[in-house]
């Protein structure tokens, strides 16, 4: 096949790997608009099970991940002034920029051309034309996809709390949060390593709070430094680093952002798929964009694997299996994100409390339970088979009843 793949992130690259693994005989090419290096965001978080299927596709690029990865097991949580510490399951962070790194190398290894500042227009650009396969995994701005804006079946909303993708020096060997009651509500940070040098910060507050603050209105530079004087006990004195770099400018603009959900009633049109952010968002507070982006790469290529296959009826295959496995994953996303805009409803909790509620967030029960009652019942679950069996048989029931109102 000649396979065009619109978009050089962890999906595309994958995926690029993945066919080449399949098929020396493929023709592949990546075209990323971006320069080598140039990338949003700091570091992206994965749990074990996804090193598990990364091994099954490529071992090779799955090890070099691993070994880059820093991993952390506790969860330590500052409400107000009060240190809390939950033990967990083993996460991983790698440094975005460090794993495309990785995985273009490999790519290139196995003799897939990845060409970088290389835009590719719509759907007549000649690097189009004549190819068995366009992937689409340029993002959630995807300009193929929005080139057929009544086939995909395209849904955006979007959520009510802003949010920044910061840096910093203070290296985490926890996945720590912070919240920080101010006079105008509530604004919390998400941090974890990514690096023996460097961590990733996501602050986020609801509206209130950002204007109240002057958010809105200050630039980087400004905007860090009251940040920073916020979050001065989860960063042990060390500073933040904004998209402007290690000295911010003045004149540059703060990059707060509201989410976006995105969802496609299909995931191709012809010869044109798909693939991660380009199909699917999910809120951030669950860590999981990267690793659904790269279980579509799995599931493509494996939909592609057999020649004799027509291409229409693997697509299909692939949309309607990778549709069908993301429902749980954009299900927690979509509480996970509810349980942040309704932050103050869980802050009366004593801090311990707090997060473990923190830890359900992705409960469909959690929003239609007062909290001190939803944490006494969870208490009495860990101890009791019957009232487990009871939070199964209710949670998918309010879930409905939510969507038919």
């Amino acid at each position: 096949m000649k396979i065009t793949i619109v978009g050089g992130g962890p999906g595309g690259l994958y995926f690029s790997i993945l066919m080449k693994r399949q098929d020396p005989s493929h023709e592949v090419t990546v075209y990323e608009r971006n320069p080598a290096g140039a990338t949003y965001g700091w570091g992206v978080t994965y749990w074990a099970g996804l090193l598990d299927k990364l091994r099954a596709g490529d071992p090779e690029s799955a090890e070099a991940i691993a070994a880059a990865s820093v991993t952390w097991t506790d969860g330590v949580a500052i409400v107000r002034d009060q240190r809390t510490v939950h033990r967990g399951d083993a996460g991983f962070g790698i440094g975005r920029r460090r794993m495309l790194a990785l995985l273009a190398d490999r790519a290139r290894e196995l003799g897939v051309r990845v060409e970088y500042e290389h835009p590719v227009g719509g759907p007549g650009a000649p690097e189009l034309v004549g190819r068995d396969l366009v992937v689409a995994a340029d993002g959630v701005n995807s300009v193929l996809r929005e080139a057929h804006p009544d086939r995909f079946g395209t849904e955006v909303t979007s959520g009510r709390n802003h949010y920044v993708w910061l840096g910093t020096t203070k290296v985490f060997d926890s996945f720590s949060f912070a919240f920080k009651e101010t006079e105008h509500g509530w604004i919390w940070c998400y941090a974890y390593g990514f690096s023996g040098e460097r961590s990733t910060c996501v602050v986020e507050c609801g509206p209130d709070t950002w204007t109240g603050l002057g958010l809105d209105r200050m630039n980087e530079a400004d905007s860090l430094r009251l940040l920073e004087k916020l979050f001065a006990d989860l960063l042990d004195g060390e500073p933040l680093i904004g998209r402007g770099g290690e000295q911010a400018d003045a004149g540059t603009p703060a990059q707060w952002l509201t989410f976006r959900t995105l969802t496609n009633r299909t995931w191709h049109h012809g010869n044109l798929v798909l693939l991660g952010d380009a199909a699917h968002t999910t809120h951030y507070s669950i860590g999981a964009g990267t690793t659904l982006a790269l279980e579509d790469a799995l599931v493509l290529a494996a939909a592609l694997r057999d020649p004799s296959t027509p291409l229409d009826a693997a697509l299909t295959a692939y949309g309607r299996r990778r549709r069908s496995e993301l429902v749980s994953s954009q299900s927690a996303a979509r509480y996970s994100a509810q349980w942040y805009e309704n932050l103050p409803r869980y802050m009366r909790l004593e801090p311990a409390r707090m997060f473990a509620l923190l830890g359900q967030r992705h409960s469909p029960l959690l929003p239609h339970i007062p909290p001190q009652l939803y944490y006494r019942l969870d208490r009495a679950a860990e101890q009791l088979e019957s009232l487990r069996r009871l939070k199964r048989w209710l949670g998918p029931r309010l879930v409905r009843a939510a969507h038919r109102a």
